[in-house]
């Protein structure tokens, strides 16, 4: 198919915005990819390993915008760029005067000017600029939610440092989810306050215990995100120790939830000497960590399932005592009939959140199940780059090999589509789990967008003698602008087996496949 590139020089939008132009152009007749990108070499890779990236843009610069369109035609092609052309053109009418609204501020000190009083900076720029944006907010007073990524890990060290020192948090780089004081920033859900506080290196994985916690009728007090690496050995936990201890002292928080993948030993162990001397309860969760590796002691209570971790929490906030999360064994003969044609084997997992990919590898592992996947729990079950599933899968669609030239699959649910009716037309596969996520920033009808796929098939399989079952689980509240209800109830009427949480949709389908008790 033909593809056309082009440059804007020295043109900056945030990596939100232009994921939702990316989402109005791939919607247009005759359009097949569109990505819109910052110049960076990590961008370039990403635009080479999907075939997009033409020589002229490979002289862009960090600090250019590229564009690449891909379609059926030149027509096509060409009336894409246009409307590319006009959605990135200056400051629109104000709907209520008609007069031209004012030109948004075009550096932190602008902003502060305008902003009397503001103590935080949102800040989405190219990776190699986020640094010295970040060195400028901190310089203002500010706090800083760092939503940019491709941000030098040597880089982020230092910048968490310097705020350290002037008492200020940096929560990312690629941090994805927060809610202070009942703000929701980036991904995140609407919750009620409350008081549980929680600090966490998982987007998805804040957003479903902040979810359970509300579901379970208790609130939130604040949801500090720190960016995926912060509990690396190079950059050592330094806005998780800081987030700790700013809960510590917040008078609305009477219990604590730490959210991580398994961080590097001596960081950990900076980490609990710190939850230790909080003088309130602490949920830990550093998922899929060595079992053994951290047991209860004091404060500290260890959990292994991001519904444990919701659990836990409330009921250390009403009785003093951890609750455990609400699974039970479900016997064979209670489990939905599938239905399976021989040769149906196969569960596959098909993620729009990270952390709930990893959770599902780790809970399938417990129940003896191997899955193959891009961000393997056990690296030598590691999936090649944009790979077809094979025998047990779960795939994150929101890695970036899966969003070159495409918005997140948490907003345009295009690639997981496709995805979908690839894994109906396998006769291997018997179990297709997903993930439905609301809230700010997402899609304004995720379960309605994915209907039609689903339907579509299970005519497919139907029509070759075979049943797929459907699991899903949807990662939201009652206060979220979709609908919690209404979102479940069309998934359901599509045919999908609906679990209460991400730890219990990985059980359900586990015990689906296996047709064998298990806890769900």
């Amino acid at each position: 198919m033909p593809i056309a590139s082009t440059i804007k020089p020295n043109f900056y939008k945030d990596s939100v915005a232009l994921m939702r132009v990316s989402q109005q152009i791939l919607a247009l007749p005759g359009v097949t990819r569109a990505s819109l990108v910052m110049g960076t070499a990590a961008n370039k890779q990403m635009l080479a390993r999907n075939g997009l990236l033409a020589a002229e843009l490979e002289k862009a610069q960090p600090s250019d915008l590229m564009i690449a369109v891909e379609g059926d035609s030149a027509d096509a092609i060409d009336a894409a760029l246009q409307q590319v052309a006009k959605l990135l053109a200056g400051s629109a009418p104000n709907a209520a005067t008609g007069a031209a609204s004012e030109s948004p501020p075009r550096s932190i000190g602008m902003a502060v000017s305008r902003a009397a009083g503001a103590t935080l900076a949102q800040i989405s720029v190219p990776g190699p600029y986020a640094a010295a944006e970040a060195l400028k907010a901190l310089r203002s007073g500010l706090h800083v939610f760092l939503f940019s990524d491709n941000v030098p890990i040597e880089q982020e060290r230092a910048v968490k440092q310097i705020a350290a020192k002037k008492g200020l948090l940096v929560m990312g780089p690629d941090c994805g989810t927060v809610i202070l004081r009942g703000v929701p920033l980036g991904f995140a859900n609407a919750v009620r306050r409350g008081r549980v506080g929680l600090v966490g290196a998982s987007g998805t994985g804040l957003q479903e215990v902040t979810c359970q916690i509300h579901a379970l009728g208790e609130g939130v007090s604040n949801a500090i995100g720190t960016g995926g690496r912060d509990l690396y050995e190079e950059v050592g936990g330094i806005t998780m120790q800081q987030g700790l201890a700013l809960l510590a002292g917040d008078p609305d928080t009477q219990v604590v939830v730490v959210v991580s993948k398994p961080p590097a030993k001596a960081v950990a162990a900076r980490v609990l000497e710190v939850a230790r001397k909080l003088g309130k309860p602490v949920v830990v969760l550093f998922l899929g960590a060595d079992a053994g590796a951290l047991e209860r002691s004091g404060n500290i209570f260890p959990v292994t399932t991001l519904e444990d971790a919701a659990h836990a929490s409330v009921g250390l906030l009403r009785s003093g005592q951890p609750a455990a999360g609400a699974a039970t064994t479900a016997p064979r003969e209670a489990l939905p009939d599938t239905g399976f044609a021989d040769g149906q084997r196969y569960l596959r997992g098909l993620y729009s959140g990270g952390t709930f990919c990893t959770e599902a590898q780790l809970i399938w592992r417990a129940a003896g199940i191997k899955a193959w996947s891009n961000v393997p729990v056990d690296k030598a079950l590691q999936l090649g780059e944009l790979a077809p599933s094979r025998e047990h899968s779960a795939v994150d669609l929101g890695a970036g090999e899966f969003t070159v030239g495409r918005p997140h699959p948490m907003i345009d649910p295009a690639m997981r589509i496709k995805r979908i009716l690839a894994e109906a037309r396998d006769p291997a596969a018997a179990v297709i789990l997903l993930d439905v996520v609301l809230g700010y920033g997402v899609n304004a009808d995720p379960a309605g967008a994915l209907v039609p796929a689903i339907r579509e098939a299970q005519a497919l399989a139907a029509k070759a003698g075979r049943r797929l079952a459907f699991v899903g689980f949807v990662c939201g509240t009652d206060q979220d602008p979709q609908g919690f209800t209404e979102q479940r109830a069309r998934l359901r009427d599509a045919g999908v087996s609906l679990a209460r949480s991400s730890s219990a949709a990985a059980l359900l389908a586990a015990a689906l496949v296996e047709r064998r008790p298990v806890k769900v």
